[in-house]
């Protein structure tokens, strides 16, 4: 009987060496999803683009500045945008000055012109910059990694 329960203990001990080894090697797995799981949503993201302002596109400053690209910071602490680009298909560019967005804050860019707020921010172009029909909207943080991409209609 002695043998019998030795074995057992060796079997037992050896089931128990096999799912440490096991969940040893889970743990980083668990945690680099947690990371891509960061990269999936991220800390300013894309909230709303309004590509198609409504009414005529008469490159009136209002119908311009009824096209715009929401960007909301999804955390508890401000976050300072100097040096970030909002870009679209066509290499047109925004770049963030000295813009602080607050705690779980939404500011709108506006394609045309008009006077900065904390909530409004205004390109002052005089063209339309989003393609009603598809686009790509990208938000590049200052060292020009792309935070987050906003898509709509067909890709080119």
């Amino acid at each position: 009987m002695s043998s019998a329960s030795s074995s057992v203990r060796r079997i037992a001990a050896t089931v128990l060496a096999a799912g440490a080894i096991v969940s040893a090697a889970a743990l980083p797995a668990a945690a680099h999803d947690g990371d891509r799981h960061q990269q999936r949503h991220p800390r300013v993201e894309i909230s709303r683009v309004q590509a198609d302002s409504p009414g005529r596109d008469d490159r009136s400053n209002r119908s311009l500045n009824s096209e715009w690209v929401e960007i909301r910071n999804t955390t508890r602490n401000p976050i300072n945008l100097r040096g970030w680009t909002l870009r679209d298909n066509d290499g047109n560019r925004y770049r963030f000055d000295n813009v602080r967005i607050g705690s779980r804050d939404t500011i709108r860019i506006h394609t045309g012109n008009g006077r900065d707020t904390r909530t409004d921010l205004f390109q002052d172009r005089r063209d339309y910059v989003w393609d009603n029909r598809s686009d790509t909207a990208t938000l590049r943080d200052d060292r020009g990694r792309t935070v987050d991409t906003e898509s709509w209609g067909r890709r080119r």
